[in-house]
Formats: C-alpha cells, structure tokens, sequence
C-alpha cells in the first residue's frame, strides 16, 4: 500500500483571527509572516486593495516555500469607496465608528492560494454587507473599551460584543466577516490538491 504524501499548507498571515478560522477544516499547517507592505496606493479602491495584498502575501511566503501551498488574504472595510483599514488606536477606532454609524459597510475579503512549484495560482473576493445601527457616543466609548478591536478593520469584532454594533449582515461566506472566507477557502485547497474530507474530497 502506497502512502500518499500531501504538499504543506502555510497560512501567510500572523493573524489570530484567520489562523484560529483556518484550523476548522482540520488540515495541518504552519504560519509564516509575509512581511508586506500594506500601504494603499494613490487611487487604490478597496477592492484593488485587498486583491492585491492577499496575492502579495501569498506571493512573498510561497517565494521562500515553493513547495507548499500557500494561503494569503487581506481585509478592507470599505465605505463610499473608501478603504478604512486597522485602526491601530482608540481614538482612531472612536472616529471610524462615528463614520459607519447608520451606515452600510462592505467588508472586502481577499483570498489567494498559491504554489510556486505546481504553478497553482487561484484568487477570489468575498463581499459582505454589513448595516451598522446608528451608535451613540456613548455606545462606541463602551463597545472599544471592552472589546479594543484595534486591530480589526473598520473596529468591529462581529464575532464578539461587535455584533451589537450592526443591524444586518449579508454575505455568501459566513466566516469572511472575520477574516477567511472558508467556503473559499476550501473550494481553493481542494483545487490545489489539499485533501479536506478525506483522499476522496
């Protein structure tokens, strides 16, 4: 009986978010960190954005592992067209709230899985929706002391205290919210070869 060898899977993000999602489909795998540079560019929309930082990333850690399979993906809150990106402090985190505030937010996450090796390259974008409730002062003072989601884009943990900020979410992708598209996600590892369900999936 032969053994079937699997590449390795790397998650390209430091992130405890998406490493935490990632480990739900039960695949072993390492954390690398991509080291990119996540400055937009003059003119860049959202969407560009995270299209190009996911693949950045996925690209920079698949350099120095070209035989693994390689995960990258980046989130981008986009309102009217403008990114709003991790907050970093408070009273950034305090002024991005009062911007959202009744408003809707669309939550761009971009994912890229990558193999220099096989030359597998796949992308893909997952929007979500999101309708925050039109928050008092009061309320986002509370909301970022007790959950300081500094580094979060658009300051908010869904997944947490954050749910009582919105309204509505709508999306393809329950998880993306989050940080990782796993509906993605999976359909990509299977694509590359990366078995979920067993050697038959």
């Amino acid at each position: 009986m032969h053994t079937v060898h699997y590449r390795k899977l790397i998650l390209g993000s430091t992130s405890s978010y998406r490493r935490e999602l990632l480990a739900r489909l039960r695949v072993p795998f390492e954390v690398c960190a991509p080291g990119v540079d996540e400055t937009p560019l003059d003119g860049e929309t959202p969407v560009a954005l995270a299209r190009r930082l996911a693949l950045a990333k996925a690209k920079a850690v698949a350099q120095q592992h070209p035989a693994c399979v390689v995960i990258g993906s980046d989130q981008v809150a986009d309102l009217g067209g403008v990114a709003l990106g991790k907050p970093g402090s408070h009273e950034r985190a305090v002024e991005q709230l009062q911007q959202m505030r009744g408003k809707t937010v669309i939550f761009q996450t971009a994912l890229a899985v990558v193999c220099a090796e096989t030359g597998f390259a796949a992308e893909d974008l997952a929007e979500v929706k999101v309708q925050f409730r039109d928050l008092s002062d009061a309320e986002i003072e509370h909301y970022l002391r007790a959950e300081t989601p500094y580094d979060c884009a658009g300051s908010a943990k869904s997944e947490g205290l954050g749910i009582a900020l919105l309204k509505k979410i709508e999306s393809d992708d329950p998880t993306a919210l989050v940080g990782l598209p796993l509906i993605r996600t999976a359909t990509m590892l299977r694509a590359a070869g990366i078995p979920l369900l067993g050697s038959g999936a």
